[in-house]
């Protein structure tokens, strides 16, 4: 296991950075801001008033794996219960029976390529489905939205893998937004690409570990198991997306939990087998320690819907779940992390906050991959 002095002369080395990112998966992710400034150009090039002058659709169906169903997901949250539309997230290749001609289709997925993305879109255009694709300039997919005379929201080569999440959600954004279901304010990209560019300037690799929220968070979980806790399904996508982006950039697994309804679960982990239980030594030799241990990471949204659950039992509502999931911690001496805490991260609203949590979450996947050498170790 890499030791944390070690690890952190990695991270404040630019030129070892370098050359441990071959696929340039720091640049990529600090230009973050870009990407959505230039992916909401090309969409609104792409001439969504094809789909968004026929009025709000009986449902919408997205088809999409990995990063796209995590910017589908972020949709979904983003509309919460009293949505007007139905939304569901599928995998292709197959759409839903119940799809039709009153309904919406969005294909997204960084290469446009492969039967899960080019099937759906050929059988939404025989059902007479309204369709939307995305994906890289050249691929099958655009023939498809093409043959269809359906929008296609082209990306760039340029594009790197695991790092293109704001070039598919930047469009459902732009279609939510024309649809009307979404306010402009509720879905501002230009507000959500300003605050990945604060990010960027914070988390970015000239900036040293003792000043850098990502490089930080990335050398506490060096040596842990992280357990991801989320307030509320908007949080929750950025936990899921968290855990990805730990599990494929730096290998390291990690559990998540969605306050309030994995309360209970979240409590048993936490006070479980794998708890230190012990009082932790700050000067201890790291070097004794045996595998990993617990960490808490929380990820806040103090806007997240709740139900008044006062007199009862069992919390009713994320915030007071999370205060018991802290408590749970600190009885079991499990150290505790907070991601995208620092600064003043309320006074954004939802959707900017959101981005601020999904920036630095990948700023410290992609710094504790280097920090562990996982790029080159894995030929990527």
């Amino acid at each position: 296991m890499t030791s944390p002095e070690l690890a952190e002369e990695v991270l404040d080395d630019l030129d070892v950075l370098r050359a441990r990112d071959p696929r340039g998966l720091l640049p990529a992710v600090a230009g973050a801001g870009a990407q959505v400034r230039e992916t909401a150009r090309l969409t609104d090039e792409a001439g969504l008033d094809r789909i968004t002058t026929g009025g709000r659709p009986r449902g919408m169906v997205i088809v999409a794996r990995r990063e796209g169903a995590v910017a589908a997901s972020v949709l979904r949250a983003l509309l919460g219960p009293a949505s007007p539309v139905t939304v569901d997230v599928v995998p292709g290749p197959d759409l839903p029976v119940w799809t039709g001609p009153t309904d919406v289709a969005v294909v997204a997925t960084r290469t446009g390529a492969g039967a899960y993305a080019v099937a759906p879109a050929y059988e939404a255009a025989r059902r007479g489905v309204s369709l939307l694709g995305i994906g890289a300039e050249d691929a099958p997919l655009r023939a498809a939205c093409s043959t269809a005379r359906m929008p296609y929201v082209p990306l760039p080569r340029s594009r790197v893998r695991h790092t293109t999440l704001w070039s598919l959600l930047t469009p459902l954004l732009r279609l939510a937004t024309g649809l009307g279901l979404v306010g402009q304010g509720a879905a501002d990209c230009e507000a959500v690409a300003a605050t990945l560019d604060e990010v960027a300037a914070e988390c970015g690799p000239a900036r040293e570990s003792f000043v850098n929220p990502a490089k930080t968070l990335a050398l506490e979980l060096l040596d842990a198991l992280p357990v991801i806790v989320a307030e509320g399904s908007l949080a929750g996508t950025a936990a899921t997306r968290f855990a990805d982006q730990l599990a494929t950039l730096a290998g390291l697994p990690a559990s998540g939990y969605r306050l309030p309804d994995q309360r209970v679960a979240a409590r048993a982990v936490l006070g479980g087998p794998l708890a230190p239980r012990d009082a932790d030594d700050f000067f201890r030799d790291r070097t004794d320690d045996e595998g990993r241990r617990l960490r808490l990471l929380t990820i806040r949204d103090t806007d997240a819907a709740h139900h008044d659950g006062g007199g009862e039992r069992e919390p009713r509502s994320a915030a007071e779940a999370m205060a018991e999931v802290l408590r749970t911690a600190a009885a079991n001496n499990v150290p505790v992390s907070g991601l995208a805490e620092h600064g003043e991260p309320d006074r954004q609203a939802r959707l900017p906050r959101l981005a601020r949590q999904l920036a630095v979450a990948d700023f410290t996947a992609v710094y504790l991959a280097l920090a562990l050498d996982q790029e080159r170790s894995q030929g990527r």
